[in-house]
């Protein structure tokens, strides 16, 4: 990418529409898109031009001798260093035909314009400081927010909020590794210029600040890709119904044979305000067939990413073979960090003396077999893992595990199922357009650098290591932080990350 160049694109939606808009920004700007506009049937001089002032007129091609009109149009002119990108910057406001859109950057081009790379024009606004690197991304986030969620994350790292905060941690590590390395000048007289109690505390502070950021990535990330509910269960238990009746649409397969679904299949869905991403998992069973195995293995693995474990139970097998699928279900789960739903499916051809012989053989057996899930799991044990039967719904105090009866055909147990994945969720904040959630991937894997080079720093300080070490692993610290608003970066980062934004943006 070279800054001389003049860039044009589209910077609305593709296909035909009532309006669309073009955006130019670069040093020609103005002279390229004067070149093809008349106002009253007059050429605009650039010295006549009044910035951030919309001028009505027309589109034309200056190469023919009647230079026909392409279209009317509203030109808006910005002057830098006040505009988007920082640069001279035009949006023509024209009809949304395919034709009149190509035409006008085709106009364009001919008077040395070039088409935009995706991203270039957040790109340019990131060189010439208009945006740091965290506000450019929330811009790409706040396009692709499809939740009110999304959209106060996205707004409140494009105000800054975010970036105001590792500015803040930054600046406060920034004055200690100067203090650090100013004692290495003086290192042969032994002075300490940074006080280890005041480091310390400023450590402990800024580790705390960080901690705080990366735990809010769980919930960042599933508000950005949808908080990952996962069915599992035996072959033929209805997991596949379920997920069709969930969406309301014929999304998998659903068959008698067993094994039908050999991999997961993933939708998002919205329930009151919050994105779900729901993953039907092949059945649990044994098994020979190679591909049948691999998505089995499959099953296993999205247990374990899952925050919420929707296990289903086929209520037509016997008593033996339903708590026998139950207790594996529970032993993949770790039920001091995963929300799980039991259900039994089919209960509108059940028996309710099997239904009534289940929850007796439930309650013995996780009161029987929790300790072993508390010692695999890590944890302890209080009197709140106790639990109560009310009505069909069994659960225990802090609510980890429900286990209940339904029928995946009946409307009102799914209603009921969705209102019990909804509220059972609890530990999702209440967001606003201030509240910073880490919900990128790029910027938890920094913090978590950050995190573990400043662990070093305290760990050094422990062990008494001298200032180069401290101050070495401060300065990593430093490095990662950085690199999230971009003060420190390359050129591959930045292409990688702008690479990813819609071409007009």
């Amino acid at each position: 990418m070279s800054r001389n160049d003049t860039i044009c694109a589209i910077a609305t939606a593709s296909g035909s529409s009532a309006i669309s808009v073009i955006r130019i920004s670069g040093a020609e700007s103005f002279s390229a898109t004067l070149n093809i506009f008349r106002k009253n049937g007059n050429p605009l001089n650039i010295d006549e031009l009044q910035p951030y002032k919309a001028y009505y007129g027309e589109i034309f091609d200056p190469i023919p001798k009647d230079k026909p009109m392409v279209d009317d149009a509203l030109v808006t002119f910005f002057k830098s260093p006040h505009s988007y990108t920082g640069e001279d910057s035009v949006e023509i406001s024209c009809h949304g035909s395919e034709f009149v859109q190509q035409k006008i950057l085709e106009l364009l081009v001919m008077r040395g314009c070039r088409l935009a790379q995706p991203g270039e024009f957040s790109k340019r606004a990131y060189i010439y400081g208009k945006l740091d690197l965290a506000q450019a991304e929330a811009v790409a986030d706040l396009i692709a927010a499809q939740n009110e969620a999304e959209h106060r994350i996205a707004v409140n790292q494009l105000k800054g909020g975010f970036s105001n905060e590792l500015r803040e941690i930054r600046s406060k590590l920034v004055d200690l590794t100067s203090l650090l390395e100013l004692e290495l000048d003086f290192s042969e007289e032994d002075v300490e210029f940074a006080n280890r109690t005041k480091l310390n505390d400023l450590l402990d502070a800024a580790l705390k600040h960080i901690t705080k950021l990366t735990d809010s990535f769980r919930v960042g990330n599933a508000i950005k890709r949808g908080i990952p509910v996962a069915i599992v269960g035996e072959t033929n238990t209805g997991k596949s119904t379920l997920l069709n009746a969930i969406l309301d649409e014929e999304r998998a397969i659903v068959s008698d044979i067993e094994g039908t679904t050999r991999d997961t299949i993933e939708e998002t869905f919205n329930i009151e305000g919050t994105t779900y991403r729901f993953i039907d998992t092949a059945g649990i069973r044994e098994t020979s067939e190679t591909i049948e195995k691999i998505g089995i293995e499959r099953t296993f693995q999205k247990i374990s990413e899952a925050d919420i474990v929707i296990g289903m139970l086929d209520g037509t097998k016997s008593v033996k073979n339903i708590i026998a699928a139950w207790k594996d279900i529970v032993n993949r789960v770790n039920v001091l960090k995963q929300e799980l739903i039991i259900r039994v499916n089919k209960s509108d051809i059940m028996d309710a003396a099997k239904m009534f012989t289940l929850n007796d053989d439930y309650l013995d057996y996780m009161k029987s077999t929790y300790e072993k899930n508390i010692e695999k799991h890590g944890g302890y044990m209080t009197d709140e893992y106790c639990y109560s039967i009310t009505g069909m719904d069994l659960y225990n105090i802090r609510g980890l595990i429900t286990f209940s009866y339904m029928s995946a055909r009946k409307p009102e147990d799914i209603e009921n199922l969705k209102s019990s994945i909804r509220h059972r969720y609890t530990d999702m904040p209440q967001i606003d357009s201030n509240t910073t959630l880490v919900a990128n991937i790029r910027h938890f894997e920094a913090l978590t650098h950050a995190k573990e080079s400043l662990e070093q720093v305290k760990n050094g300080m422990d062990n008494k290591l001298s200032a180069d070490l401290l101050a070495e692993d401060l300065r990593q610290a430093l490095y990662f932080i950085g690199s999230i608003t971009g003060e420190v970066t390359n050129g591959e980062v930045l292409n990688n990350i702008f690479g990813r934004f819609c071409i007009g943006k």
